[in-house]
């Protein structure tokens, strides 16, 4: 990929370069590559940023994340796109990444890459914010875009208002790490959440009249808690659409309720199916089930984030959510063409990594359409 000019950040502005991030933002123009060396001894660049343009930030030496010690604030604007690869945020709780206020006239992009940070705050509307391979030591908030390989504290899908300027793809979050909750509060796109390991999955809204996927997750939640691990609550219960909750591994503490799934709205259509549970099959709520079992032998692990036991060949038997090795899929993270294997490969080390990936499961003839991405380190 060709841009515009390569700008230098350099500790002490060596060779000419830039000394600071912020004054190589200021001379930069729209499309500009930013080249950050990391200092030495992992010494920070300490200044907060606003960037105001449509700008890539890198690090200049491979497999190496330079160090920002501050806030870094996103300016958004129509068409603007910013990326930052291997920044890292340190162990500061107060240095951020934050949209400021919502994209007028068109749609701000932000793309966040194999980055160590302390919170995103991207939940404005009008922003894709495409994240991947980064660990977030709080929350990662977005309104629409595509999170993959992620491990967070939480992960949540909201936005204060509806987009006016609107995406064509759907919010899609794939094999994720979330220590806590991962929620849906987004009434403007459908989702998709596949292969993502966290402790519960919680839907607070949904596009009217949408189809969302709730597919190949597995909940391991080790504390008492007064919620389902599957839990549908939506205040406006004139709302319409579906919800399909299958092919996940579930093993949780009871602590208020029993139920393994919760639907407290009378609208959304709720199907459940080849859902596994190590807890006795409870529902609550509207929902249309088939093909779930209760008080299965599984075992979870969530430090090495692992799920064995009677899972395997659990899922639903059709061959569109076939294993990667093609037998019948597995119930929880594994299973299924999103499998967690394909976001977290053993021995990945510093190689390039895949993060995006859909291809079709069968094919019957016409155009093959496959749509990928992936980033190097």
């Amino acid at each position: 990929m060709a841009f515009a000019a390569d700008l230098y950040v350099r500790n002490g502005g060596t060779g000419g370069a830039y000394s600071t991030v912020g004054a190589a933002i200021t001379a930069a123009s729209d499309g500009d590559r930013i080249i950050i060396q990391p200092k030495t001894n992992g010494t920070a660049y300490v200044e907060n940023l606003t960037i105001n343009k449509s700008l890539t930030f890198v690090s200049e030496t491979n497999y190496n994340k330079y160090f920002i010690q501050g806030t870094i604030t996103i300016n958004p604007a129509a068409g603007r796109v910013i990326t930052i690869s291997n920044l890292t945020s340190g162990n500061y709780t107060i240095n951020d990444v934050t949209v400021n206020g919502p994209s007028s006239g068109g749609r701000t992009t932000l793309n966040l890459l194999n980055c160590d940070l302390n919170n995103v705050y991207a939940h404005q509307s009008n922003v894709t914010t495409n994240i991947s391979g980064c660990i977030v030591g709080g929350i990662l908030t977005f309104s629409h875009g595509i999170a993959t390989a992620n491990k967070a504290q939480f992960i949540s899908v909201r936005s204060n208002t509806q987009d006016t300027s609107i995406a064509s793809s759907d919010v899609e979050v794939y094999g994720n790490i979330v220590e806590n909750v991962l929620t849906h509060t987004q009434s403007t796109y459908n989702f998709k959440f596949h292969n993502n390991f966290c402790a519960r999955i919680a839907v607070h809204a949904i596009k009217t009249g949408g189809s969302n996927e709730i597919i190949n997750n597995t909940i391991y939640d080790t504390s008492a808690g007064d919620l389902a691990p599957f839990y549908i609550s939506y205040n406006n219960n004139t709302i319409t659409g579906d919800i399909a909750i299958m092919n996940n591994a579930v093993s949780f503490v009871v602590g208020q309720t029993n139920a393994c799934i919760q639907n407290n709205s009378n609208n959304i259509n709720v199907t459940a199916s080849y859902n596994v549970f190590t807890n006795p099959f409870v529902t609550q709520g509207n929902i249309t089930q088939n093909n779930n079992s209760g008080s299965v032998n599984m075992n979870f692990n969530n430090t090495t984030y692992t799920v064995t036991g009677m899972n395997v060949n659990a899922g639903n038997p059709d061959v569109k959510y076939t294993d990667l090795d093609l037998t019948r899929n597995d119930a929880g993270h594994y299973g299924g063409s999103n499998s967690w294997a394909n976001y977290w490969p053993a021995n990945v080390g510093n190689k390039p990594q895949v993060n995006y990936l859909a291809t079709p499961r069968t094919i019957s003839g016409g155009t093959l359409n496959i749509n990928g991405s992936g980033f190097s380190k």
